[in-house]
């Protein structure tokens, strides 16, 4: 049972961080509304960008069904903790405060504050190094330095650390140029295009295709996030690690449960010979293994489970990842963990397949 939990928290835990990188990864891209997204072709993710031409959304308008237009800036900056003075780099998010463009809590409400000058918004669930904004906040409003620049905390909204970024920001597009002074204007990094109610999503994205050059993609909201997802698991080493790390922790309850199952045999063996010699089959003493197999899976499981689900709480306070043990993920994990236990029991019986009852004896 030991073996066959510390086999299932190893696949738990490393499902949980490989879970973790996707959502956290995937947040910002999440974050931007828009019906359609127009990305440059040389970024490769939102934490990566390249930079697009302002006039493409321009053009974009030309399309009947398109409503409206935003661009999305995304940059890091340098921010200089209030209380220690530490300096550490922070994800900078920027657009029009009145596009609404931000599917972030608190974004709307502050939107007024956000067109004044030299003012931005904290991520709450930011990491604790960039010191206690959120209690500084509850007692006044606080001025930090950002980017050798003194600027305003007028609220905070939720979006989370990532592998990407440790902490967020979000300003106006106009601060937004403040503070990341070697950005052109004319580039951004994201374009959210609005439809008109009712239209074709897939239709106007086929129109801008082939209305819009080469230098950038069109992609509806889901391709987007898609794409990022794809960039994190496909090109990022650390997607690979994860994955890599599942492998391992069923290779090495694979060994364990084997040497548990053959030993069982290997000590029983008489009472085998006798039931092989009385006219039992092969398929009988699989039965036999494979119904120890399953008492261990669903034995070692539920402590394994149970631990799991205390080591994601803590790796959850630790990381400030959205560590989520899932009910689909538990029963995804049993099941990899009857399958490794079935697989070590066949191996097992082997003994008893190729043996002969007289030789046993």
């Amino acid at each position: 049972m030991a073996g066959v939990a510390f086999a299932c928290l190893l696949v738990f835990m490393q499902l949980g961080f490989h879970d973790a990188l996707f959502d956290s990864a995937t947040s910002t891209a999440r974050a931007i509304r828009g019906d359609i997204i127009m990305f440059s072709r040389q970024s490769e993710t939102t934490s990566r960008t390249s930079g697009l031409p302002r006039a493409r959304l321009m053009q974009a308008l030309a399309d009947p069904d398109v409503a409206r237009v935003t661009p999305v800036y995304l940059g890091q900056v340098i921010w200089k903790n209030p209380e220690t003075a530490v300096r550490r780099s922070i994800m900078v998010l920027g657009a029009d405060p009145d596009s609404g463009v931000f599917a972030l809590e608190g974004a709307s409400a502050a939107a007024e504050r956000l067109r004044q000058r030299d003012t931005l918004l904290f991520d709450a669930q930011s990491r604790p190094e960039y010191g206690p904004i959120g209690e500084r906040l509850a007692r006044g409003a606080t001025t930090v330095e950002v980017a050798n620049r003194t600027t305003e905390v007028v609220g905070l909204f939720r979006l989370g650390a990532s592998f990407a970024a440790d902490g967020n920001l979000l300003t106006s597009d106009v601060n937004f140029h403040r503070l990341v002074r070697d950005r052109i204007p004319d580039m951004v990094d994201v374009g959210a295009v609005f439809l008109k109610a009712g239209a074709d999503v897939s239709a106007v994205k086929a129109r801008l295709q082939r209305l819009l050059p080469d230098d950038v993609r069109v992609m509806t909201h889901d391709e987007f996030i898609a794409n990022e997802r794809a960039y994190w698991a496909n090109s990022a080493a650390i997607g690979f690690i994860f994955l890599f790390g599942v492998g391992m922790g069923l290779i090495v309850g694979f060994v364990i449960v084997y040497q548990i199952l053959f030993t069982d045999v290997a000590n029983h063996l008489s009472e085998y010979a006798t039931l092989k010699a009385m006219g039992y089959t092969d398929g009988y003493f699989l039965k036999v293994v494979f119904s120890e197999a399953l008492m261990l899976a669903v034995l070692g499981f539920m402590p394994g489970f149970a631990l799991s689900w205390w080591l994601f709480g803590v790796s959850a306070d630790a990381t400030f990842l959205p560590m989520l043990l899932r009910p689909d993920m538990a029963a995804f994990v049993f099941a990899l963990i009857f399958t490794m236990c079935a697989a070590s029991g066949a191996v097992a019986v082997r003994k008893l397949r190729d043996a002969n009852p007289a030789d046993m004896f």
